[in-house]
């Protein structure tokens, strides 16, 4: 992690102490949200020096303040550090980093390919995949994650971007190692594999933008083309980074968790309804931070320009003054919407396809493996600020 000075305030606001990679939190980090939450709806998170939301409230306001947003102020930049300059490259364009005119901007272009209808037409070739994936799925014990959560996103969203499907492994390999780039555990070998990953995954989109001029289709980059000087070739290739990127690592994520919350409960289930209580109880992103573009008041507390605040998707998704039981898993839920993707400007672009994704990898699988069961205790990766499992050994029965 990289620290940029801050403005030094004092507050009245309960500490606490978690390290993100301690093994018992990587496995159920709930309990320590608990924790957190009980100290009040904002907390300094000490490990990360960083202040953070517990309650779905807080969080949810923080999420929609237009006084907050995701560009790092102007004066707080980092310095260049030439050990990831092709990956802050990617990021500088990327419009989850953006605000204003220019996240809108490339927000909008984005949608042209997400709409109801063209979501809607993905849908018999999904459904057609996750068949094809099954009939492949070993005699013996398997990782569901490999033989089917993770082969879903990435080929549904290859074929959304118009490159060949058989890329695949290389698309997983270089997500995989870029996205390791936003965890608690950063390295300087993991910076160097994700600085590597970003040169290939740029110029594999750069050929294949050269490809579409010459013969555009009906896709994302196809469409992105089209917008002329909407959009330049930089920000073609990170927003076909972003969507690949993060559409791919949420759905793997959401996809084994709620399998795995389903086979320990007994309660299968592919309809919507099932789908947004697995994104509420273990959602695939715990935090996702915003930073304070203007002085301003939230619940009470005082902000400055300049400062950070962490919102706790995964503790403010098990807020026991939202939810009965919040820990259990229940489909036949009412109340508000979780959290999970997001909120406000920065709500996340890809949430209907993943929940399109989600519903039918469900139905297909309860469908023609109406006996799976697990063959081993589930094991969570160490991932944060992501949750999701490091695999998810499975039998068909």
């Amino acid at each position: 992690m990289r620290k940029c000075s801050k403005p030094e305030i004092l507050r009245d606001m309960k500490s606490f102490t978690q390290s993100p990679t301690e093994p018992a939190f990587v496995q159920n980090p709930y309990p320590a949200y608990d924790a957190m939450r009980a100290l009040g709806p904002f907390v300094r998170w000490t490990d990360y020096d960083l202040i953070c939301t517990t309650s779905h409230a807080v969080t949810s306001a923080v999420l929609r303040d237009k006084r907050l947003g995701r560009q790092v102020p102007e004066e707080l930049a980092p310095a260049p550090d030439a050990a990831r300059a092709a990956f802050d490259g990617i990021e500088a364009h990327s419009m989850l980093e953006l605000e204003g005119a220019d996240h809108m901007r490339l927000r909008g272009l984005v949608l042209r390919s997400f709409t109801s209808r063209g979501i809607a037409g993905l849908a018999d070739g999904i459904r057609a995949l996750c068949h094809t994936l099954v009939d492949q799925f070993p005699a013996g014990d398997f990782d569901l994650l490999d033989a089917y959560a993770r082969p879903v996103p990435v080929i549904t969203i290859a074929r959304l971007l118009g490159v060949p499907e058989s890329a695949a492994d290389d698309l997983l390999r270089w997500s995989n190692a870029m996205v390791a780039m936003y965890q608690a555990r950063l390295t300087p070998q993991i910076i160097a594999e994700a600085e590597a990953a970003t040169e290939d995954f740029s110029a594999f989109i750069r050929a294949h933008l050269v490809h579409k001029r010459a013969e555009p289709g009906d896709d994302l980059i196809s469409t992105l083309l089209a917008a002329g000087d909407k959009i330049n070739e930089a920000e073609m290739i990170s927003t076909c980074i972003l969507l690949l990127n993060a559409g791919h690592e949420a759905t793997v994520h959401t996809l084994g968790n709620g399998v795995k919350a389903m086979l320990e409960t007994g309660v299968r289930r592919a309809d919507a309804a099932a789908v947004e209580e697995i994104m509420r109880l273990d959602p695939p992103l715990h935090m996702f931070t915003r930073w304070v573009m203007e002085d301003c008041e939230i619940a009470g507390q005082s902000f400055k320009r300049g400062e950070k605040i962490g919102c706790l998707l995964g503790s403010a998704n098990r807020d026991p003054s939202i939810w009965d039981a919040p820990e259990a898993f229940n489909p036949e839920r009412t109340g508000p919407a979780h959290v999970a993707f997001g909120g406000g400007a920065h709500f996340c672009v890809g949430a209907p396809l993943a929940r399109m994704e989600l519903q039918i990898a469900l139905e297909v699988l309860w469908e023609r493996c109406p006996a799976l069961a697990l063959a081993e205790v589930p094991v969570y990766a160490d991932v944060y600020h992501f949750h999701g499992l490091e695999r998810l050994t499975v039998r068909r029965g």
